[in-house]
């Protein structure tokens, strides 16, 4: 079975792990507000391969959380991989972030999860997965308000989960809402996701591959007094 470096750096939570097929086999993390990704990516990573009793020449494959997220942290995270294939000469795969967060909940059939990453304001992004974690609906940047979601909402539980779960849950009433904003985006989850990757052959290309910022970055400067 493919040995897998799993990075996740969209939001604040620095995430490693090493899989092996289906399986988790190693994590080292750390949700620190302050960003710590450029000064703990590379030691979680050589942390991650010493838990599992490995190498880099013991890898198949390096995925990455493409985004949404942080453009610093997915910038970071991007780099590192193309970095660690480049000179490995192994193949890259691409993880949506959202999807990895979606894998957090237990659903049951008909359920929904709704991951959520806020955005500035009232803004956030966010996709939809069915019980099989399958894509419902595209993965947009929107502006919550009292309709937002209705189109899945009705006789089913819909579970809002991330660091937009908050400002989802002021303001959406519907009492099939499950809201969770303590879950956060981590390589733990993203070990399957890569290996159905890997079997079949989804790889990208690592020259020109891109993070999915789905946003333009706005650099924000203070206002002369």
């Amino acid at each position: 079975m493919a040995v897998i470096l799993n990075l996740e750096t969209a939001t604040t939570n620095c995430s490693v792990s090493i899989s092996k097929g289906y399986e988790t086999i190693s994590l080292k993390e750390n949700n620190a507000m302050d960003y710590s990704h450029s000064e703990q990516l590379h030691v979680y990573i050589k942390e991650a391969l010493e838990e599992a009793s490995l190498s880099f020449s013991d890898l198949d494959a390096v995925a990455i959380s493409k985004g949404p997220g942080s453009y610093t942290g997915l910038r970071i995270g991007v780099s590192s991989a193309k970095g660690l294939c480049f000179s490995l000469g192994l193949p890259l795969i691409s993880v949506p972030t959202l999807q990895g967060m979606a894998h957090q909940v237990k659903l049951e059939k008909g359920e929904l999860a709704i991951p959520v990453l806020d955005a500035r304001r009232m803004e956030v992004y966010s996709c939809v997965y069915d019980e099989k974690f399958e894509e419902v609906r595209e993965t947009r940047a929107e502006i919550i308000t009292e309709s937002s979601f209705a189109d899945f909402v009705s006789d089913r539980r819909v579970f809002v989960i991330g660091s937009g779960a908050q400002k989802c849950k002021e303001i959406i009433q519907h009492p099939n809402f499950y809201f969770d904003g303590e879950i956060v985006p981590s390589a733990k989850q993203m070990g399957p996701i890569a290996y159905q990757k890997y079997q079949a052959g989804q790889f990208e290309d690592v020259a020109y591959f891109e993070p999915y910022y789905l946003k333009d970055f706005v650099l924000q400067t203070k206002k002369k007094s």
